[in-house]
């Protein structure tokens, strides 16, 4: 083996254990954060089952069709709730893994991406919890034939919340995501604003794939999305593009 796949091979296995120290370094993060919330697993759940059980019929009630659900779902709720809270030092753990191969230029993103990345997922989970949820539980329980009553199961009630949590979390990302784009030059906004007719095309897909059937529903993800690619084309209008990757310059 010559010098320089010695020398490739070493670094790509220094890649690695960097990897793993870091993603060891992010799981432990969200288990501590875990088991500081353990005591309040039911408060915790208690405060995300709310929208639902305030639509429910009086002396209604969630079940529990798993012997362990009881303690399980909980505890993954607890898990969920973790996870966003050490969001930010896992996403630090992701950009300091990647820094390294970036420009000077690119890696001053690092912070303000970090920051609105977080603001933006956290917004858009607050709008499915304060503005979707209702809609979507109440529209499900004023539907309910008669002689039938609406019992959720709560592990597959946690499925769904969760699903519709990753879903606005992501739509909200979209400003953050456009203002990337433009920023690192990978698409132009030009090309951004030529695409408009297939991003709102494609909003209400998205709308329609990820949220309950109701027409309601959908429209509270699609629109926002919308709104959100547009809000990004006005911000990158005024951030403006980094300067180009110079292929002499070594990356930091």
């Amino acid at each position: 083996m010559s010098e320089a796949e010695s020398a490739a091979q070493e670094t790509f296995i220094s890649h690695l254990v960097e990897l793993r120290d870091r993603l060891l370094r992010a799981i432990i993060a969200v288990v501590v954060v875990m088991v500081a919330l353990f005591p309040w697993a039911k408060d915790i759940y208690a405060l995300l089952a709310r929208p639902l059980l305030a639509v429910l019929p009086h002396g209604a009630t969630m079940i529990a069709t798993d012997v362990t659900g009881t303690f399980l779902v909980p505890l993954k709720v607890t898990a969920m709730a973790a996870f966003v809270i050490a969001l930010p030092y896992v996403l630090w753990q992701a950009w300091a893994f990647v820094a390294p191969g970036l420009y000077h230029h690119e890696r001053r993103l690092a912070l303000p991406v970090i920051v609105s990345s977080v603001v933006f997922f956290a917004i858009g989970m607050a709008f499915a919890y304060f503005f979707v949820f209702p809609v979507a539980f109440g529209f499900f329980a004023g539907y309910a034939p008669a002689g039938v009553q609406m019992m959720t199961d709560i592990d597959k009630y946690l499925s769904f919340v969760l699903t519709m949590f990753i879903a606005f979390g992501l739509t909200f990302e979209t400003p953050v995501v456009v203002i990337v784009l433009v920023r690192l030059r990978i698409v132009s906004l030009e090309k951004l604003r030529a695409a408009r007719p297939y991003v709102i095309v494609g909003a209400f897909v998205i709308g329609a794939i990820f949220t309950p059937p109701d027409v309601v529903s959908q429209l509270m993800l699609a629109i926002p999305l919308w709104v959100l690619f547009e809000l990004g084309l006005v911000l990158a209008r005024f951030v403006g593009t980094g300067p180009p990757r110079p292929e002499a310059e070594e990356p930091a």
